[in-house]
C-alpha cells in the first residue's frame, strides 16, 4: 500500500512540474520573438537620486576644486561623490519645486553622507539658504540642454 501512494505522489509532483514548466516558458528570457510582430525595446536609462542638499561655506571660495576649477559661490557647480565629474545635472528642491542646472566640479568628504553640495548661488535659487539643509532630487541633463 505505501508503494502505491509513493508512486501517486511522485506522479502528482511530475504533473506539478511539468504545468510550470510549460507556464513558465513563454516568459523566459530564452523564448523566441517573432521580429514582425515585436517591436524593439529602446530602454531609455535616466538615473535619478534623491538625498540631502547642503551648501559650500564661503571660507572655499577661490580654491581649487577637484577638476582643478577654481571655485567660485556666484557660478552654479556643485560637489557630488556619486557622479563623474564634468557631468551636468538637474538639482531640484523637494520642498518647494525649484530647480537648477549644475555642473559637478568637486567631491564631498567621503565621510558626508550628503548626495550634492551646491555653491551659494545654486542654493539661492533653489530657495534653501535660510535652511541650510534640503531634500533633493537629482537628475542627469542632455547635453543638449546645458546652459551656456
Amino acid at each position: 500500500m505505501k508503494s502505491k501512494q509513493i508512486v501517486t505522489r511522485i506522479a502528482a509532483n511530475c504533473i506539478f512540474l511539468l504545468a510550470l514548466v510549460l507556464f513558465v516558458a513563454p516568459f523566459s528570457a530564452n523564448a523566441q520573438t517573432n521580429p514582425v510582430t515585436d517591436k524593439p525595446k529602446t530602454k531609455k536609462t535616466t538615473r535619478v537620486f534623491y538625498g540631502q542638499a547642503s551648501f559650500y561655506s564661503n571660507k572655499f571660495n577661490g580654491r581649487r576644486t577637484a577638476s582643478g576649477e577654481t571655485f567660485d559661490q556666484k557660478k552654479f557647480t556643485c560637489a557630488c561623490n556619486v557622479l563623474p565629474l564634468g557631468t551636468w545635472i538637474k538639482v531640484t528642491n523637494l520642498r518647494n519645486g525649484r530647480s537648477a542646472i549644475v555642473k559637478v566640479n568637486d567631491r564631498i568628504h567621503p565621510k558626508m553622507r550628503r548626495i550634492v553640495d551646491l555653491t551659494r548661488a545654486a542654493a539661492q535659487k533653489l530657495g534653501y539658504i535660510s535652511n541650510g539643509l534640503t531634500r533633493v532630487k537629482v537628475e542627469l541633463v542632455d547635453k543638449k540642454a546645458i546652459p551656456k
